[in-house]
């Protein structure tokens, strides 16, 4: 086991985050000089498909021999891998994405730094290791999560970079990449400290429109400046996505998608967008479909998309269209449902520019007003019913009369509900 150690370097985030003193997350660690037999040996578990990854017995940790990989096919599967015991150290460290995490430390806490991975640091300057940085399509995706991590601390993409990444999604190797593996980049973007930064560089190097048409075209569509100061509608929902950044991101996700139908408004009605809600469903739809998306994204950002708008104006909305807009989002059933969405209207409502926009008074009256619409006695009814003989339709309407008339009576802080 001693031996193992002492032949293996801490690499790739682990070293990268300390030196920016952020917490650690994972330990991946680099073997060299090494065989499988020997990790097998010192009691190390064989869990690698692709390459031998190895956990160690009592951290868990991952160990992965050296390893030098070669372009051999289309898509970032398509390499050949050798972890020959003769691959060294500064070989392995080649092969990675960026200089920055291309940096290793030994046993003895030194950092090995062939690459200029510090000075990046210092610089903050997201930077490819190599002109192989090119061969692999899912980089692309990754330097933009990597902006979304550490935009807020003032990184940009080198310039070469993003030339390297434009020419990756000129040459169609995105089209090669899983929907499951773009949905899992974006998904993990979206609780990072600027989600934007990952659109936004997306559309730098053109991959956005590749990727995501939907979110591409809204940018240069203006809308109405008394509603949105900040007039285009790309940049509302990146002001959007970014109020989302702390929330359960199925919640962020529906942010994402929830003015796409803005994308689709005809020419001769701009700035105006009525209707957006109902023609932009299809438009998610087609989203999650492509992507992959699980059920419950797919069911919230629809849900998201078709009724915010409801929500922003939940003050004048009679009572029973109130009833309607909890049935509607299923709240009755699943009550998580409606703080989800409530979480996605105040962050599409507080993106935006303006003070007047930094506040969100729907968010407590619509909790209020399903919490009264809950607070019927719906026992009571249904025993009253039984002991009538009243067929179930009735059972049902007498439910909703009731929560008609709770909710009609929720009145708080000057709440007006007709």
């Amino acid at each position: 086991m001693q031996s193992i150690i002492n032949h293996s370097y801490l690499v790739g985030g682990a070293v990268r985050d300390r030196l920016l003193g952020l917490t650690i997350k994972d330990h991946d660690y680099v073997v060299v000089g090494k065989t499988p037999d020997d990790l097998l040996a010192a009691g190390f578990l064989s869990v690698g498909k692709d390459f031998p990854v190895f956990l160690h017995p009592e951290t868990q940790d991952e160990y992965a021999l050296a390893r030098t990989e070669r372009k051999n096919g289309m898509g970032y599967h398509g390499f050949r891998f050798n972890t020959d015991s003769s691959v060294t150290l500064e070989d392995d460290l080649l092969r990675r994405d960026l200089t920055i995490n291309a940096m290793a430390m030994g046993p003895d806490g030194q950092i090995i730094d062939p690459y200029g991975g510090q000075r990046d640091l210092e610089n903050k300057v997201l930077r490819h290791v190599s002109p192989a940085f090119a061969e692999d399509p899912l980089r692309v995706l990754r330097v933009a999560r990597f902006m979304a991590r550490f935009a807020h601390l003032g990184f940009q993409v080198h310039s070469e970079t993003l030339a390297l990444m434009k020419q990756l999604v000129d040459s169609d190797e995105l089209e090669t990449l899983p929907a499951e593996r773009i949905w899992q980049e974006i998904k993990n973007s979206l609780n990072t400290p600027r989600p934007s930064a990952f659109f936004m560089t997306l559309r730098d190097c053109a991959a956005l429109e590749a990727l995501l048409p939907e979110i591409d075209c809204l940018f240069g569509v203006p809308q109405t400046k008394q509603w949105h100061p900040e007039v285009d509608t790309g940049l509302h929902v990146m002001l959007a996505i970014d109020q989302a950044r702390d929330l359960d991101n199925v919640v962020a996700f529906a942010v994402m998608l929830h003015d796409l139908g803005k994308g689709i408004t005809p020419q001769d009605v701009l700035p105006s967008h009525r209707g957006h809600e109902a023609a932009g469903v299809p438009l998610v739809q087609a989203v999650c479909e492509r992507l992959k998306v699980p059920n419950p994204y797919k069911d919230l950002a629809i849900k998201v998309c078709r009724w915010h708008l409801q929500a922003h104006t939940i003050m004048q909305l009679k009572a029973s269209t109130v009833d309607k807009l909890f049935k509607s989002l299923d709240a009755y059933r699943q009550p998580q449902i409606l703080e989800y969405f409530v979480q996605a209207c105040r962050a599409d409502a507080l993106g935006r520019w303006g003070d007047e926009f930094k506040v969100y008074p729907q968010a407590d009256v619509i909790r209020s007003l399903f919490t009264a619409a809950q607070s019927i006695d719906q026992q009571a009814i249904v025993s009253d019913y039984q002991k009538k003989g009243h067929e179930g339709q009735m059972l049902g309407q007498a439910i909703r009369q009731a929560r008609i008339a709770a909710i009609r009576m929720a009145k708080s802080n000057g709440l007006k509900v007709n």
